[in-house]
C-alpha cells in the first residue's frame, strides 16, 4: 500500500477574524499572484447550507452501493487526472512534482478504499440479547463542514469525503485560501463522478462566516485539520452550537534511535521522515532523539544528508528542495531557527534562508536546543529538525513525552522487542517501529493531547459522523419489562 507523510497547517485563526485573506493562487516559487477568487457573499451562506441539506435528504435514501459507486468513479477520474491535479498542487503550494503525483495516487486509493469497503463497514451489527433482537444500524447524520489545509490539498479532503459520502452525509468544504484551484478541481471531480448538486460543495468562505455555517441547524458536524489556534476556535464554536467535531492539529513527533546496526538505513529513514513535503507535515519527524552510543554516527550521517538539499523549481523533477507554501511560512520558520541560534543552538546544516528567489528555507539541522528556545516547544513546520543526545531509554522517553503534542512517533532499533517496550510508553495517537510515520487508507490516523481528537481513515473514520442507532425488537406477544435503570 502506498504510504506518505501527512499534514497539519494554519487555517482560519478565529471565527471572527477581520480582513480574511482572499482566495488566491500565489505561486510560492515565483511569488506571483496568478488568479484570485471572490468570497461567497455572507447573504448566500445559509442558502448553500440548505441546498446541501436538501441534497442529503435524497442522498441518504440511495443505497450504500449507489453512493459507493460515485466515490469509486471519483477515484478513477482522479487517477486519470493525475498530471492535472499534481500540477495544481505544485503551483499552489510548492510541493515537488513527484510528491504531488504521489499525493494524487494516495488520495485516489483512499476513495477506492471506502468505495470498496464502506458497504461492509456499514452493515448492521447484531447484539446478543436474552430475548428478541437488538441491532446497531449505521446511519448518516446530515451536512458536514470540512475545514481543510493546504499542505496536502487532496489527501486531507478525501479523508473526510470518502467515508462520509459513502455513509450518506453531504459535504461542505472550506479549503485553505491558497488552494482555490485545487478546491474547485475537487468539486468538479465529484460532480463528474455523478454526485448530485449539493452533495459535495466548495465554499470560498470568509473566516467571519464560519460560525454562521456551524450554527445552521442543518450542520451536524465539523472537522478541521490545522493549527492549535484554529482547532480551539472551531471546537469552541462546535461546542457552543452542540455539534460533533473532529480535530487533527499539530505535531512535534519524536523519532527515537535506540541503536543503529545499519546507520545508513536509519539516517535515510530519519531524513525522509523529516524532509518529505519540504517538512510541511504534522507527522514529520521534528525531534530526532538519539542514544549517546550511536549519536555521533547518526548525526554525522544526518548532517551530510541535510547538506545535499538544494532549492529549485518544484515543477522540475530534479529539484531536491521545494519552497514552503507561502513567504509568510518561510519567514516564520526562519524566525524560529534564528531564535534558537541566538540562544546558543548549534547549526549542523543550513540555518537560514538561501540566496534564492521564492519562499525557501535551507534544510536545517540543529542541536544543543534547550527549553528556553522556541524550537524546543513549538512545531517547526518546514525543513528543520532538532537532534537531541540522550543517555538511555528513560531519558529518551521523558524527552519524547515532554511536549504538548501527541500525534505520532517512531522508534528505531535492531531489537524489535526493545523498540516495542519504548513505543508502549510514548504519549501519541500513533507509533511506528522501524518505519517512518506515514499514512495508508486502512490505518487509523489521529492524535492525543493538543494534537486533537477523533480518528480519520480505516474503519474508524467511517463512524465519526454516523448515528450508530440501536434498534431493539421484542416479539409482539412477549413484551419485555423496561430496564430498571434508564439513561438520560
Amino acid at each position: 500500500m502506498t504510504t506518505t507523510q501527512a499534514p497539519s497547517t494554519e487555517q482560519p485563526k478565529t471565527a471572527g477574524d477581520a480582513g480574511a485573506r482572499p482566495y488566491a493562487t500565489i505561486n510560492p516559487y515565483t511569488g506571483q499572484t496568478e488568479q484570485e477568487f471572490p468570497f461567497l457573499e455572507t447573504s448566500e451562506v445559509d442558502g448553500v447550507v440548505e441546498k446541501a441539506h436538501a441534497a442529503f435528504l435524497d442522498w441518504r435514501r440511495r443505497t450504500v452501493e449507489e453512493r459507493a459507486a460515485v466515490v469509486k468513479k471519483a477515484a478513477e477520474l482522479m487517477l486519470e487526472r493525475t498530471e492535472e491535479f499534481a500540477a495544481l498542487i505544485t503551483k499552489e503550494m510548492g510541493k515537488r512534482i513527484q510528491e504531488a503525483a504521489g499525493e494524487v495516487q494516495l488520495a485516489a486509493s483512499i476513495l477506492s478504499y471506502y468505495a470498496d469497503n464502506g458497504p461492509r463497514f456499514l452493515e448492521p451489527k447484531p447484539i446478543d440479547v436474552m430475548a428478541g433482537e437488538a441491532v446497531v444500524v449505521n446511519e448518516p447524520t446530515g451536512v458536514i463542514l470540512a475545514i481543510e489545509p493546504w499542505n496536502y490539498p487532496l489527501y486531507q479532503v478525501v479523508r473526510v469525503a470518502g467515508p462520509n459520502l459513502t455513509l450518506g452525509n453531504t459535504i461542505l468544504l472550506k479549503h485553505a485560501e491558497n488552494n482555490p484551484q485545487c478546491a474547485l478541481a475537487l468539486e468538479q471531480l465529484f460532480r463528474d463522478a455523478g454526485a448530485p448538486e449539493g452533495v459535495y460543495t466548495n465554499l470560498f468562505l470568509r473566516i467571519a462566516d464560519v460560525e454562521q455555517v456551524i450554527s445552521n441547524k442543518a450542520i451536524q458536524g465539523v472537522t478541521l485539520t490545522g493549527s492549535e489556534r484554529a482547532g480551539s476556535s472551531v471546537a469552541q464554536l462546535a461546542g457552543k452550537h452542540l455539534k460533533k467535531s473532529v480535530l487533527e492539529l499539530g505535531g512535534s513527533d519524536p523519532f527515537i534511535v535506540l541503536d543503529a546496526p545499519d546507520v545508513g538505513r536509519t539516517v535515510k529513514a530519519a531524513t525522509m521522515a523529516r524532509m518529505a513535503n519540504t517538512g510541511q507535515a504534522c507527522i514529520a519527524a521534528k525531534r530526532i532523539i538519539v542514544l549517546d552510543e550511536v549519536f555521533d554516527d547518526v548525526v554525522g550521517g544526518l548532517q551530510q544528508a541535510f547538506s545535499t538539499f538544494a532549492p529549485g523549481d518544484p515543477a522540475d523533477p530534479s529539484t531536491t528542495l521545494g519552497p514552503l507554501s507561502t513567504e509568510r511560512a518561510a519567514a516564520d520558520l526562519a524566525a524560529q531557527i534564528q531564535d534558537a541560534v541566538d540562544k546558543g543552538a548549534t547549526v549542523l546544516a543550513g540555518g537560514g534562508r538561501p540566496e534564492h528567489d521564492g519562499a525557501f528555507v535551507n534544510a536545517t539541522l540543529l542541536t544543543d536546543v534547550t527549553p528556553d528556545m522556541r524550537a524546543y516547544h513549538e512545531e517547526l513546520f518546514g525543513p528543520a529538525a532538532v537532534v537531541y543526545r540522550v543517555a538511555d531509554e528513560e531519558e529518551a522517553i521523558a524527552l519524547a513525552n515532554d511536549s504538548d503534542f501527541g500525534l505520532s512517533a517512531a522508534v528505531y532499533s535492531g531489537d524489535t522487542e526493545r523498540a516495542r517496550s519504548v513505543a508502549d510508553r510514548l504519549e501519541s495517537g500513533m507509533v511506528w517501529i522501524n518505519q517512518p510515520s506515514g499514512s495508508s487508507p486502512e490505518l487509523p490516523f489521529g492524535g492525543v493531547k493538543r494534537s486533537g481528537y477523533g480518528r480519520e481513515l480505516s474503519e474508524l473514520g467511517m463512524f465519526e459522523f454516523a448515528n450508530r442507532r440501536l434498534v431493539r425488537t421484542m416479539p409482539a406477544k412477549k413484551q419485555a419489562q423496561p430496564a430498571q435503570h434508564t439513561g438520560g
